[in-house]
């Protein structure tokens, strides 16, 4: 089984490396390469093994969502078709198939744009103490994993590799990128939201929450001289929780298609942080996920694709 831990394209330029994604420079000016590992992390952790063809499902999903969502707003991606790529990314073609995305350049929103339909993860944990999400006052005696009366916006700052991202009040976000773009932001998120939520639920899915990511290009035009477009990945188990419809009972955590399988062995096995390195892990090179965990997560990540898609590429 092939797990592809790092990407290596030699003659490209590697500008990025994520918690997944590697991006590189083409000879293209105005694009990208994104290559999507199968590293996975928790917690802003990655963990030292990966989730074979990870990055391959991740691809696939994303695309997925990038074509059924491009009548509500445009996105990045040029092409997933190495050989529509340039020659210099075409000789990779046997390492990155399957999980490349040539993309068009953007500048990135510096807010993770988080929609939340139902009352878990860390806004579970605020509003325990303070019956609001992210500031916003919410109705009193709700419970775990309860759908919210209408689903909510909520930004978080985004951090930097190994860094916790910061949940935010609208009014902070307001500031960092100023009020029509917030409201622009916003209304275009929970509008996605919904249409995937919808979609997800006719397949046997309850899209609990989710994160977007946003850049922005130039136009020709001096009136509107950039316009807002979808990046990064999207809807994928990495950056959603999403739940099988079937067993959905609201009061306590839910079975789960993304990371909190991971997430739960973890913490299980005694991890917290600062203890990134030790002790299932040789000092320095991190925790080492065992191999029925591994293939846990494969699979479900496989299920939530199967389910969304009606296929599995690998």
């Amino acid at each position: 089984m092939s797990v592809l831990l790092n990407s290596h394209l030699p003659t490209l330029t590697l500008l990025s490396k994520g918690k997944v994604r590697d991006i590189y420079a083409t000879s293209s000016p105005d694009h990208l390469l994104f290559v999507a590992s199968d590293r996975i992390s928790a917690y802003d952790v990655i963990l030292r093994n990966g989730i074979p063809d990870k990055g391959k499902l991740l691809t696939q999903i994303s695309l997925f969502w990038f074509s059924k969502l491009r009548h509500i707003i445009p996105n990045h991606v040029v092409t997933a078709n190495v050989d529509n790529m340039p020659d210099d990314v075409r000789q990779y073609k046997q390492q990155i198939e399957g999980r490349a995305m040539l993309v068009r350049k953007a500048d990135v929103v510096p807010i993770e744009a988080i929609v939340r339909g139902y009352l878990t993860g860390s806004a579970w944990m605020e509003y325990q103490k303070t019956q609001t999400i992210h500031g916003i006052p919410q109705p009193i005696d709700l419970i775990e994993c309860q759908k919210l009366p209408e689903p909510i916006f909520t930004p978080s700052t985004k951090a930097e590799q190994g860094a916790h991202d910061e949940n935010i009040s609208p009014e902070r976000a307001t500031e960092l990128i100023g009020h029509d773009l917030y409201t622009q932001i916003s209304d275009i998120s929970l509008a996605l939201y919904k249409s995937a939520s919808e979609y997800a639920h006719s397949r046997g899915l309850i899209l609990a929450d989710t994160k977007f990511e946003f850049g922005l290009i130039p136009t020709a035009t001096t009136s509107a001289p950039q316009q807002l477009i979808l990046i990064d990945e999207l809807l994928t188990p990495d950056s959603s929780r999403y739940w099988p419809l079937s067993a959905y009972i609201p009061g306590k955590s839910q079975v789960s298609f993304d990371k909190q399988y991971l997430r739960d062995w973890l913490v299980g096995s005694g991890f917290r942080k600062g203890l990134e390195n030790g002790p299932l892990g040789r000092e320095g090179e991190g925790w080492i996920i065992e191999e029925d965990v591994v293939q846990g997560t494969k699979q479900r990540y496989q299920e939530a694709v199967k389910l969304l898609t009606h296929s599995v590429t690998v």
